[in-house]
């Protein structure tokens, strides 16, 4: 098999620029050992991952042709490729140990994808990825940018996050419509919030879906103790706060007692 035919349904866009693939795997911190690599394609990444010989690389990937290229091209991942939905396994039967995340995510799914990281951050210690341009600058968006919402929070209470550099859609077969970025996330040394995690994840969500109004308005729905809602953050709309923000605002919900 000479290629793979990319498939819209899985928003399939294999990167051809060897220079660009071998830019991220080198944005990988060196310390890591256990690496899972979703969407592999036909390997531009995989080239350069399995070059890194102390890497304990596994690659999980969806599409049954990919399976076969990369069975066929790279045959030294013998039982590493694991044939599955991302989205839908247990990562922990992929790695009891800690482990960091490499791809070129579909984009149709990248926010779902951004979400069970968050799922598994007490094993993720690092992810490079290639996503959306908009999407990435979303998710390394600071305070009081138009970008910066949900996504932004729930993963930077966990990760500290850089944006890398920008890819133009030449690069790919088929190129997309956008343009692409690739950002480091890197864990950092929370292990658990000062709050409700299931609370704050609710405030986050809730806060954003309504994002031009104040947190007055956004949060009625959310019981707070007695006389806190005339504390000045109520005035402010969501995009102002930052991640120790909304902690607060989640330590003083009734839920939380």
């Amino acid at each position: 098999m000479d290629k793979v035919k990319a498939k819209k349904y899985l928003g399939q866009h294999f990167l051809t620029d060897k220079n660009i693939a071998q830019k991220i795997v080198e944005s990988l911190s060196d310390n890591n050992t256990n690496i899972v690599e979703i969407g592999p394609g036909m390997g531009v990444l995989t080239e350069f991952l399995i070059q890194k010989t102390h890497y304990c690389l596994k690659v999980i990937e969806i599409d049954n042709e990919s399976v076969v290229y990369l069975q066929q091209h790279y045959p030294t991942l013998n039982d590493k490729i694991v044939n599955a939905d991302f989205l839908k396994i247990d990562l922990k039967n992929i790695f009891t140990d800690n482990f960091a995340v490499i791809g070129n995510f579909p984009y149709n799914i990248s926010s779902q994808i951004l979400f069970k990281i968050i799922d598994y951050r007490q094993q993720i210690t690092e992810v490079v990825g290639m996503f959306q341009k908009e999407v990435a600058v979303r998710v390394a968006a600071m305070p009081e940018g138009k970008e910066y919402g949900i996504l932004s929070v729930l993963l930077q209470a966990y990760y500290d996050i850089e944006y890398l550099f920008t890819v133009h859609e030449n690069v790919f077969s088929p190129p997309p419509k956008v343009k692409s970025a690739v950002i480091r996330l890197k864990r950092n040394n929370v292990q658990k919030l000062e709050c409700d995690e299931q609370q704050f994840k609710l405030i986050v969500k809730t806060a954003f879906n309504q994002r031009r109004k104040t947190i007055r308005n956004s949060l009625k729905s959310i019981l707070f103790e007695e006389g806190f809602v005339s504390n000045p953050i109520f005035d402010k709309r969501p995009e102002r706060l930052s991640v120790a923000d909304f902690i607060y605002l989640t330590q003083h919900t009734i839920a939380e007692k």
